[in-house]
C-alpha cells in the first residue's frame, strides 16, 4: 500500500484526503480525555466507510509487517471496525491473524469476559486505535489485555494528535506507530 515507503505516497495521501473531507471538524470540542480542542476527528466517518476501511486495513496490515503477531484488537467500539478491516484484508491474503475486542467493563452475563475473541493466554497482541490524544483508551485496553494473560507488543493508530499519547506509551514501554499525525493536516 505504500504507507511507510517513500516511493508510494498515493494511498497515504488518499487517507489524508478522506479524513480531511469526512472526519475533521473545526469548532469547540471536549475530547474523551477531557481536554478542550479547536478540532475534532470523528474517525468513525472513515473507518465505517468502504474506502476508509480499505485504506486503513491496508496501511495497518503493512505496519504490522513481519513477523505478523497472532492477534490485533483494541477498545470497543472505536477499534472494532479497524480490527475488522485488518482481519478482512489479512484473510484475503491467507494470513493467520485473529482479532480481539476489549470491553470497557466485564459483561454481567455469559462468561463475563472483558477481552473477547479467539485468543490464548501468553499470546502477543498489537493494540489498534483510531485517534490517540493522551493514550488513555489504549492504555486501559493494554491493562485489560495483560490481565487476561496477553502480551502487548505495541500500539498502532490511525492518527496521533501529538498531545502526549506517544510519551505515555513510551513511559510504559510500548511503541506507538501511526498512519498519519495531525501535522499532516496543517494543525
Amino acid at each position: 500500500m505504500g504507507f511507510s515507503g517513500p516511493n508510494r505516497p498515493a494511498p497515504r495521501q488518499a487517507l489524508i484526503d478522506l479524513i480531511r473531507a469526512s472526519a475533521l471538524q473545526v469548532g469547540d470540542f471536549t475530547l474523551a480525555s477531557g481536554k478542550k480542542s479547536t478540532y475534532y476527528l470523528d474517525c468513525r466517518q472513515v473507518t465505517l466507510s468502504a474506502p476508509g476501511a480499505r485504506l486503513i486495513g491496508a496501511g495497518m496490515l503493512e505496519l504490522l509487517d513481519d513477523p505478523l503477531p497472532p492477534l490485533v484488537g483494541g477498545m470497543a467500539i472505536g477499534a472494532d471496525p479497524i480490527t475488522a478491516a485488518i482481519l478482512t484484508l489479512a484473510g484475503t491474503r491467507q494470513l493467520p491473524l485473529r482479532g480481539i475486542i476489549v470491553r470497557k467493563e466485564a459483561k454481567g452475563h455469559g462468561t463475563g469476559k472483558v477481552v473477547e475473541g479467539p485468543y490464548r493466554a501468553g499470546e502477543e497482541v498489537v493494540i489498534v486505535e483510531d485517534v490517540v490524544t493522551t493514550g488513555g483508551s489504549s492504555l486501559r485496553a493494554i491493562e485489560h489485555c495483560e490481565a487476561a494473560g496477553l502480551q502487548v507488543q505495541r500500539v498502532l493508530a490511525i492518527i496521533d494528535r501529538l498531545e502526549g499519547g506517544r510519551e505515555a506509551f513510551a513511559a510504559r514501554g510500548y511503541e506507538l506507530t501511526t498512519l498519519v499525525t495531525i501535522k499532516d493536516f496543517g494543525l
